[in-house]
């Protein structure tokens, strides 16, 4: 089976077949940085590094682009209530969000693009539409006919176009043909940024950045174009009218995610419940939270509650234990070692991580199974196979991104929690078992956790 993927403009799973052979282009929507990052908006992240990562195990070269939208006017209004220039408001939660992104696991995108350097991609664009008619300024602004595509205005979202509302994005919807039509392009206002263009001073709107940037790194014709499904409509749908009206095939795969919500909400700020990345991980450590929000199938919405959070930490520590136990065992895992063909046929089917999850601990449980007996052969290969499923997975705890945690301290921990144990164990070989146990208990209270093991005493810091 090769991989399917489900194609939001169709409505079907479809094989994936890539416009050049052996390559993968992805544009994914990133963040728009009035604000740091909440688990709603960083799980976005996590599912298409799971299908980049999936993509780049399948044999392809995957060109990964996630943009920036660095200028708007939830940006400009953060800006004006901090009394701050916008670009602070920017660069700030931009930051915030790279920190997210790095702490999750995520890979570094191939090209991170900011909306602010692109808006000589955005002028060709809208010069473009201009001259083919599907486009047009007024009052300093540039507006989208959405009329001049009206046949296709609506397909990706499954919309009719008599039904869809105003596109108020505009004070004065007065200087548009249609209230429908959508702004390319805003006039200058007091106060705000502004760029030049043969139109007057102004700024971008959102929905003209990303197919700038879109088509400037990947061509005009990619892939896959990604994003939260609450993107759909407006963004994405105005995304394809004015790229397919410009003349670009633009993208192939239309690929979107769930929400995570609390309650029957959509997790937002506007909301209140925000659950910002760095108070998430005060909760559970990373990779815990990265394996929560990957374990889901990614077009499933996540009702977000601690409990959850917790169990899912939970099953992530039962495969983290047996890669600890096997690896004291096995010191040399076989990287290049099969991948188990349920797992492949999981992922191959729309990115089935609830399945290629299961199979994971199923192989565990094997492996549980096999150190029990001493059976080292069995135990050897379930490991490896074990590893480098969690790798696709980005979960593999003895990767350098899970083990370098804390790293600065582990030596300085180690030798002194070692000095600890040959005391307890100096003091269990003369039978002193309440000092040895002294030993343990005050280990405990200073959050160390030992193991008594076949193959000698273990520790790791207390969950």
């Amino acid at each position: 089976m090769s991989l399917h993927l489900y194609d939001t403009s169709t409505r079907t799973v479809r094989e994936f077949v890539p416009v050049e052979a052996g390559r993968a282009s992805i544009y994914l929507c990133g963040a728009t940085v009035q604000a740091p990052p909440h688990v709603g908006h960083i799980r976005s992240g996590v599912n298409f590094d799971v299908l980049r990562r999936w993509l780049m195990r399948s044999g392809y070269e995957v060109t990964f682009c996630r943009n920036v939208t660095d200028i708007d006017d939830k940006i400009i209004r953060v800006s004006a209530e901090e009394s701050v220039p916008w670009f602070v408001v920017a660069e700030r939660n931009q930051r915030a969000f790279t920190w997210a992104y790095d702490t999750l696991g995520c890979l570094p995108p191939t090209v991170e693009p900011r909306a602010t350097g692109h808006v000589p991609e955005m002028i060709v664009l809208m010069e473009r539409l201009i001259e083919r008619g599907h486009a047009y300024a007024s009052g300093g602004d540039v507006y989208f006919d959405v009329m001049s595509y009206a046949d296709d205005y609506g397909k990706l979202s499954n919309q009719k176009l008599e039904n869809m509302r105003p596109a108020a994005d505009t004070d004065d919807e007065s200087c548009k043909r249609d209230p429908r039509d959508f702004a390319l392009w805003k006039g200058a206002k007091p106060g705000e940024p502004t760029w030049p263009t043969p139109w007057g001073l102004g700024r971008p709107g959102w929905h003209l950045e990303c197919s700038a940037m879109a088509t400037k790194y990947l061509g005009a014709t990619f892939d896959i174009h990604g994003g939260g499904i609450d993107l759909t409509f407006p963004h994405h749908e105005n995304e394809i009218a004015q790229s397919q009206a410009a003349g670009d095939g633009f993208a192939r795969y239309w690929m979107h995610n769930g929400m995570v919500k609390i309650g029957a909400e959509k997790m937002s700020k506007s909301l209140g419940n925000s659950l910002l990345i760095p108070e998430m991980v005060q909760k559970v450590r990373p990779v815990e939270l990265r394996y929560y929000l990957a374990a889901p199938h990614y077009r499933s919405s996540i009702e977000y509650s601690e409990e959850a959070l917790l169990e899912a930490a939970a099953a992530y520590q039962r495969i983290e234990g047996f890669v600890t136990r096997a690896a004291e065992v096995i010191h040399d895992v076989d990287a290049d070692a099969p991948l188990p063909q349920a797992f492949v046929e999981a992922l191959d089917d729309d990115l089935g991580t609830p399945q290629a999850l299961a199979v994971v601990h199923e192989v565990v449980r094997e492996g549980n199974v096999a150190l029990a007996h001493g059976d080292k052969e069995a135990v050897a290969r379930l490991l490896a196979e074990t590893q480098n499923m969690l790798d696709v997975l980005g979960l593999d705890p003895r990767s350098a991104q899970w083990r370098s945690a804390g790293s600065d301290l582990k030596p300085v921990v180690d030798a002194l929690v070692k000095v600890a144990l040959e005391q307890r164990q100096a003091a269990r070989a003369r039978k002193d078992y309440a000092a040895a146990d002294a030993i343990r208990d005050q280990l405990a209270a200073a959050g160390i956790t030992v193991e008594d093991t076949p193959h000698g005493a273990r520790w790791e810091l207390t969950r």
